[in-house]
């Protein structure tokens, strides 16, 4: 595989007036500019305008809560190899309560060995989804049990958003940024 930025940044006065109009609005949302996917994705402004909204979604306000949002999304970069959602979740995933250990066990892709039940749950519904291409009978219960119709659709929502990202990033070849994470391995 080729290690080039495929898609780089693009100078704001090589911009398409609809490209504008899609920087403008991830700019002036929570995310505050374009960076990470939202790079590639200018290509398609329509299709990057789409995105950024479910992912504002599903990011800031899904309804499992902002804590189990980012262990999704670190369960979902280490299972795509997707450094850059990896060193933009893992710093934000410490910060927002998920153990060093926790975080170290996902890199190295191993099932952490401390989580709590929600964060159990989380962790299976997403590696189920990933690894089975649908998940068990016993887990969605659990699921449900826990964080009820709109709590799950958004755990299978997390999943799906991030996967994608992670397909447009990795093919694109993104680089990841600087970041207080160290590397996948």
């Amino acid at each position: 595989m080729a290690s080039r930025d495929r898609f780089p940044p693009l100078a704001r006065e090589a911009l398409t007036e609809a490209q504008r109009r899609a920087t403008d609005a991830v700019a002036a949302g929570p995310r505050g500019g374009v960076y990470g996917p939202f790079v590639p994705l200018l290509r398609s402004p329509e299709l990057m305008d789409c995105a950024q909204r479910m992912g504002e979604y599903l990011r800031y306000r899904s309804a499992v809560g902002t804590t189990l949002s980012e262990l999704a999304i670190l369960v979902v970069a280490r299972f795509w190899n997707q450094q850059v959602e990896w060193a933009i979740h893992a710093p934000i995933a410490a910060r927002v309560g998920i153990a060093k250990a926790t975080i170290d066990a996902i890199a190295a892709g191993r099932r952490p060995s401390s989580l709590n039940a929600d964060e159990a749950t989380v962790y299976d519904v997403i590696t189920e989804l990933q690894n089975r291409k649908g998940v068990s009978d016993a887990t969605f219960e659990r699921a449900l049990a826990r964080f009820g119709e709109h709590g799950v659709m958004d755990l299978f929502g997390i999943c799906g958003y991030y996967t994608f990202l992670a397909m447009v990033m990795n093919g694109a070849q993104t680089p990841p940024p600087a970041s207080d994470a160290a590397p996948l391995p």
